[in-house]
């Protein structure tokens, strides 16, 4: 059966021209770009991707879990996916033939110089026929059964094409999974943030204390003649400039807060966190080498891969539609030229089948477009591929430096601050002896605040780091 299907379909060819059943060439890609990937000796690189094994705070993992529950961006993403999902039922029942309950009705006047008009006197007349046979003019026409339509894949048409539409309903997921990752990451990020301004707040706190105590000390050294009036509005003047800076952290906070709520779709309200205490400890160090085994696990990489799928399943889709393609017509029911006669059985019982094949001939110039248009979104695609395999190497590369540069630093800073906390201490102890002037003592405590914030900065830049090294290497929830 099958050969003499393609029997005809060569026949099809030959009869409408040499050229009409004349293909595109296959589509040929470009080489890959080969990336030097590869994991640290004796790491567990999956603890990399693992949200949970390197981001332990409660508070931050319960903020979470209400972002992917209730973000809306997430929310529309789940909808797409499902519409996806739609895609491809209908994509995977594409070759099976539809079948329609049909009533119709209808009414012809035939004129007497046609075959139908002459054929139908002529019977009227004949003396074989009875009165229920004959027709009525104008001629009316009931129909009451099933019609089908099925179309046979001969070349895999039908095949590439549910192909490309399953590609894409997996790329829908991989984009939810990349926007999963990238809101856990923001919500991470500014957790962090929120939790870095909390420090700043407590160190600016304790230095107005601290100042305070200054300025009431050199009030009562003004008193005794062993301070100026200059000493005193200097003093003034850090604790003024303290206090201020107190008004913008606060700022930042309550800007962060409502960046938090909007982000797991809900209106501004206090954020539960972790105390300034708990967040001073630094996540243990992390591995050096590019994971190779996690960045072509990327959503963005896996996504761009599948797209590329689709794209090269359409272009052989397009290059079949130039082949001749057959299609069934059956059908089954009654029909009769009066409606009471419709259901009477067996004389009004009809069927038939139609089996057509045709092939492309002054139309080729449309799939001729179809197929470039197809060949252009595979070599896009492609590009894309590429360029997301590229985009992930250099994000993870630096993202590793940054947590390992930073933690560096950061032990660093936290000796500087020991140091400049001991200077404070020690200008003090000589401006009350008279061994030191008030310009040291402010430009000491004016150094160890900086210190200080610049530890926070510093401790806030190792996590978000860490953060940005997650969502580098596709995240894992």
């Amino acid at each position: 059966m099958n050969k003499r299907i393609y029997h005809y379909a060569l026949a099809t060819c030959l009869l409408t021209g040499a050229g009409a059943c004349t293909t595109q060439k296959e589509l040929q890609m470009p080489e890959r770009v080969s990336v030097p990937v590869t994991s640290a000796p004796g790491t567990d690189t999956l603890s990399l991707q693992s949200f949970d094994q390197v981001f332990r705070d409660p508070h931050l993992k319960t903020l979470v879990d209400s972002a992917l529950l209730h973000n809306y961006d997430l929310l529309s993403a789940s909808r797409r996916v499902a519409a996806a999902q739609a895609n491809l039922m209908m994509a995977r029942n594409a070759w099976l033939p539809s079948v329609n309950l049909s009533l119709t009705a209808g009414v012809d006047h035939f004129a007497d110089y046609t075959m139908t008009g002459v054929g139908n006197f002529d019977t009227n007349k004949s003396p074989n026929i009875n009165n229920d046979q004959r027709a009525p003019d104008p001629t009316p026409e009931y129909f009451a059964g099933i019609r089908s339509s099925w179309e046979i894949d001969l070349w895999g048409k039908l095949k590439q094409q549910r192909k490309a539409t399953y590609a894409r309903f997996l790329a829908s997921q991989e984009g939810r999974r990349l926007l999963t990752t990238q809101i856990t990451a923001g919500v991470t990020g500014l957790y962090y943030e929120l939790l870095a301004m909390d420090s700043e707040l407590t160190i600016i706190r304790r230095n107005i204390r601290l100042q305070e105590a200054a300025v009431a000390t050199v009030n009562i050294q003004k008193e005794a003649g062993r301070a100026t009036e200059l000493a005193v509005q200097q003093f003034t003047a850090q604790l003024l400039s303290t206090q201020a800076l107190e008004y913008g952290v606060k700022q930042e906070i309550t800007s962060l807060e409502n960046q938090l709520n909007a982000l797991m779709g809900r209106l501004p309200q206090p954020i539960t966190r972790s105390t300034t205490r708990d967040s001073v400890t630094l996540p243990p160090s992390v591995p050096t080498a590019i994971p190779g085994n996690l960045l072509l696990l990327r959503p963005d990489v896996q996504r761009a891969e599948l797209e590329l799928s689709a794209a090269q399943a359409d272009v052989k889709a397009a290059r079949a539609a130039f082949l001749p393609g057959l299609t069934i017509t059956p059908y089954a029911g009654f029909n009769a030229f009066k409606a009471g006669l419709l259901f009477k059985t067996p004389a009004s019982m009809a069927w038939g089948a139609l089996g057509s094949l045709t092939a492309p001939v002054f139309n080729k110039k449309q799939l001729k477009a179809q197929y470039n248009i197809s060949t252009a979104s595979a070599y896009t695609a492609f590009y894309d591929y590429q360029q997301a395999i590229v985009n992930g190497y250099q994000e993870v590369a630096t993202a590793l430096n940054k947590v390992e540069n930073q933690q560096q630093t950061f032990a660093l800073k936290t000796k500087e601050v020991q140091v400049l906390q001991q200077a404070v201490s020690t200008a003090n102890i000589l401006f009350t002896t008279g061994y030191a002037n008030y310009l040291e003592v402010i430009t000491a405590q004016k150094n160890v605040l900086e210190a200080e914030l610049a530890l926070v900065t510093t401790r806030r830049n190792v996590y978000q780091g860490l953060v940005s090294l997650y969502r580098a290497l596709g995240g894992n929830r």
